[in-house]
């Protein structure tokens, strides 16, 4: 497969505490890649360095042949908008409607007329199974339907690119599964590329393509869910089955070996 995005050899250090170490990484076009790791172990970091929030150390990002670390100025901003973003606990705005949060990007980037932004907003709620939300406010809305919301805000300005930061967190497994089940229709009819990070490891194996494991700032790992589930590494292996023992360190686990 194409690689739509590639990371070499990306460093990021904040301080003494050095989060990317020389990471590589291909993700490819049309396609989910998941990256699992810890709390802490760089994963949000990864997802700003690839849309152009942090720049690296050291390393390159090339996104569809442009190199991220050469944009300033007004070819970041619309670099930019190749990307929709679904952010940790959906980040609605909550002094906004359901219609102003999901027709917020394309009022400050879109030049359509106001009629064109409420079709567009009725035509990408409908894409995630909302209908007739748009006057309700974020605090009338279920976990699973700010997620549906946040997400529908995301496809607003029709990216390329698609970035989860922890879909199905906050959400019980039943409306976790609904979220999972609109990410693969997602990928599948729109043809997006997806980047994903979490710890969920159920959400990781049912929407990926392929799973990365992020570990001590370097990808240790990468293959389908079933080459990263029967994977023979220890590091792997006590990640996805959730053991506190094994070769991951005591300070990252916060129990004492045995």
């Amino acid at each position: 497969m194409e690689s739509l995005i590639s990371l070499r050899g990306v460093s990021k250090r904040f301080g003494a505490n050095q989060v990317l170490d020389g990471l590589d990484l291909e993700i490819e076009r049309g396609r989910t890649t998941v990256v699992i790791g810890g709390s802490g172990s760089g994963k949000s970091v990864l997802l700003k360095h690839i849309i152009g929030l942090l720049r690296p150390d050291a390393g390159e990002i090339v996104v569809d042949g442009t190199a991220v670390g050469g944009l300033r100025g007004p070819a970041l901003k619309e670099f930019r908008k190749r990307f929709g973003m679904l952010f940790q606990g959906a980040a609605l705005f909550d002094s906004l409607s359901v219609l102003d949060n999901v027709a917020f990007g394309l009022r400050e980037h879109a030049r359509l007329r106001q009629d064109e932004i409420r079709e567009r907003v009725r035509e990408k709620l409908e894409l995630v199974g909302l209908r007739d939300v748009e006057h309700l406010w974020p605090a009338e809305l279920s976990g699973g339907m700010k997620k549906r919301v946040a997400l529908a805000r995301a496809l607003a300005m029709e990216p390329q690119i698609l970035l989860y930061d922890e879909p199905t967190t906050g959400l019980d497994p039943i409306r976790a599964d609904a979220i999972n089940e609109l990410i693969i229709g997602l990928r599948d009819r729109l043809k997006v590329t997806g980047v994903a990070i979490t710890h969920d490891m159920t959400s990781a194996y049912k929407i990926a393509d392929r799973i990365a494991m992020l570990y001590k700032g370097r990808i240790i790992a990468v293959g389908t869910p079933a080459e990263i589930r029967e994977s023979a590494d220890p590091v792997v292996r006590q990640f996805v089955s959730g053991s506190a023992r094994g070769p991951i360190t005591d300070e990252e686990t916060g129990v004492a070996r045995r």
